[in-house]
């Protein structure tokens, strides 16, 4: 595995000025964190509400996930090269003010179709600003620290599962789905005040630029990387998606008691990331691999612990901890993109919401097709070994690339 370039991080000129900013900053980054994974993961549990309110199915209705996931695959590259010159800071406020704009207009959708707009412009910055988020992050913590520096950033996303997400399905269950967006948005415009405040004004990397970004594209290992996640993590979308439906129908779960178990999952990620963010500065390849595995296995239990009410609640926390991956896959990619940084950061979160679109459309072509609510366990658990396949086929031509390199005559 690379090295990462000199330029892969700006930095401040002196270490106890880039000390004293590292908690202030992440506060403030957490916060847009905060925002993006509530107003990312509050519709999963208001797809029901949602549905009724546009005069669609649940299924239909999950197709919303989708549009947002699509604006972050499409919107994560696309901005991170267009943008790779601007001053962090400034690209960070930008960001977060048009997914502040997103989420208010998605308050006023006025039918199924404009949602689905909506939400795609939503999902557009999601990308870009964790990626930008988690090289600032970086940039500001020792380099045998730079996962549990990710991994503090992405405590604002997992946090909002915990606390965010329970507080707006609320908010959308009493007052319409449609508060819940308010909330989100009222959140981002908080979010871009902190980071003004409190993030330091950091240039772009010097000879920053599309061009020299899209060199990115041309390494295998950052595709590899990526399909990782693509794969290896759409098994907890294919769940969580249509968790709210499972738990009531099949676990006969009171939907008043559902945001306690929503909370259940968040808590979950909020575990999995530290933990997953301390593994993999520990060993980065045994966390990615070991966590794969763990996927399989907790989203397959699925299936046999939904009709338990007990049981699967705690299965919920730890479908919740399958996030511990998303970490060690940041830096696995700032490792192998040389110096594109900015746009394989952010194509990360694409991976993952390229995730997140392809298990939940799997998932609802399972229940759509008559095989029931706990079909998605198994969809997400063969997306868990597709994911574990994809993995297999990296470090098979990292150690290929590594043996060429060792071989007589060559540097």
């Amino acid at each position: 595995m690379q090295s990462p370039s000199p330029a892969s991080t700006a930095t401040l000129p002196l270490s106890a000025s880039r000390e004293r900013a590292f908690w202030p900053a992440i506060v403030a980054l957490g916060v847009g964190g905060f925002a993006i994974g509530t107003g990312e993961f509050v519709i999963m549990g208001l797809l029901p509400e949602v549905a009724r309110d546009l005069a669609v199915s649940i299924p239909d209705a999950g197709h919303v996930i989708s549009a947002y996931a699509l604006g972050v695959v499409i919107g994560a590259p696309l901005l991170a090269v267009l943008s790779a010159h601007w001053p962090r800071r400034t690209l960070l406020m930008a960001l977060m003010a048009l997914f502040a704009v997103g989420n208010l207009a998605s308050a006023m959708a006025p039918g199924y179709v404009s949602l689905n707009l909506l939400r795609f412009v939503a999902g557009l910055p999601h990308g870009t600003y964790f990626g930008v988020a988690a090289l600032v992050a970086a940039s500001l913590a020792p380099p045998a620290r730079r996962a549990s520096a990710v991994g503090l950033v992405m405590c604002g996303l997992t946090s909002a599962t915990l606390v965010g997400v329970p507080l707006a399905a609320w908010l959308g269950q009493h007052f319409g789905w449609r508060a819940a967006f308010v909330l989100v948005g009222a959140i981002a415009a908080v979010a871009c005040a902190l980071v003004l405040r409190h993030v330091p004004d950091m240039p772009a990397d010097e000879g920053a630029g599309p061009m020299r970004e899209l060199g990115a594209l041309a390494r295998p290992q950052v595709w590899l990387t990526l399909g990782i996640g693509a794969v290896g993590f759409g098994g907890m979308f294919a769940v969580f998606s249509y968790i709210k439906p499972l738990l009531t129908e099949v676990t006969g779960l009171p939907v008043g008691a559902v945001p306690i178990v929503l909370g259940l999952f968040g808590l979950g990620m909020f575990v999995g990331n530290l933990v997953g963010s301390w593994l993999a500065d520990k060993s980065l390849t045994r966390t990615i691999a070991g966590l794969l595995a763990w996927n399989a296995l907790v989203l397959l239990a699925v299936v046999f612990t939904a009709p338990h009410m007990v049981a699967i609640a705690f299965n919920v926390f730890l479908v919740g901890t399958i996030a511990a991956i998303a970490p060690a896959l940041q830096i696995r990619l700032m490792d192998v993109a040389g110096d594109a940084q900015t746009l394989a950061a952010a194509l990360n979160h694409s991976a993952f919401n390229t995730a997140n679109a392809l298990g939940a459309w799997l998932g609802g072509v399972a229940i759509a097709s008559g095989l029931g609510w706990t079909s998605t366990g198994w969809v997400g658990a063969l997306l868990a070994l597709g994911g574990m396949a994809v993995f297999a086929a990296s470090v098979w031509h990292d150690r290929r690339g590594r043996g060429a390199l060792a071989a007589p005559g060559i540097a």
